[in-house]
C-alpha cells in the first residue's frame, strides 16, 4: 500500500520512528515532512498530506501532531478526506473498517512509539467493511461534504 505520512514540528521526532516501522511491514512511505524540529503550521502539512491522497498517490495517510487534533481538524476540511485521531487499537482498525477513513492522526505528545506503531499496524491492515449500513453512512458523508 501506499503510504503518505507528515508531521509538525510537535510530532517530528515520533515520525521517523513511523516511517520505518511501516516500511518495515512491506509498504512504500512518502514523506511530506516536517524534516527537522523547526516550528511548521500543522495546517500545511496536512494539506501535503491530502493533496496526495486526493491525487490517488496514496491510498492513505497518516499526521502526526502534538495531540493529533489540530491535524484531524486540518485534514477534515479537505474534500474526499475521512480524518480520526487514533490513541488506542480497537479506533484505529474500526475507524477504518466503519467509517472508512483515509488520514489517521496520532498525538505525539500521547502515545509512545511501541503504541504509535501498534496503532499504525492495525490502521494498515483494517479494510472497509462491506456491510451496506457502513456503506451508507459514508455515503451521507459524502452527500453532506457536498451540501457544504
Amino acid at each position: 500500500m501506499r503510504i503518505v505520512i507528515g508531521s509538525d514540528h510537535a510530532g517530528f521526532p515520533l515520525k521517523s520512528t513511523i516511517v520505518d516501522y511501516i516500511k518495515s511491514l512491506g509498504h512504500e512511505v512518502t514523506d511530506v515532512g516536517s524534516y527537522d524540529p523547526e516550528p511548521v503550521d500543522f495546517p500545511d502539512v496536512a494539506k501535503n498530506v491530502t493533496a496526495l491522497i486526493i491525487a490517488g498517490k496514496a491510498e492513505r495517510g497518516l499526521l502526526v501532531c502534538g495531540t493529533g487534533v489540530g491535524a484531524s481538524i486540518a485534514a477534515n476540511k479537505v474534500k474526499g478526506i475521512r480524518a480520526a485521531v487514533c490513541h488506542d487499537v480497537h479506533s484505529a482498525h474500526q475507524s477504518v473498517e466503519h467509517d472508512d477513513v483515509n488520514v489517521m492522526c496520532i498525538g505525539a505528545q500521547i502515545v509512545g512509539a511501541w503504541l504509535a506503531k501498534d496503532l499504525v499496524e492495525a490502521y494498515l491492515k483494517a479494510e472497509f467493511s462491506t456491510d451496506e449500513d457502513f456503506r451508507r453512512r459514508v455515503r451521507k458523508l459524502a452527500e453532506m461534504e457536498q451540501e457544504g
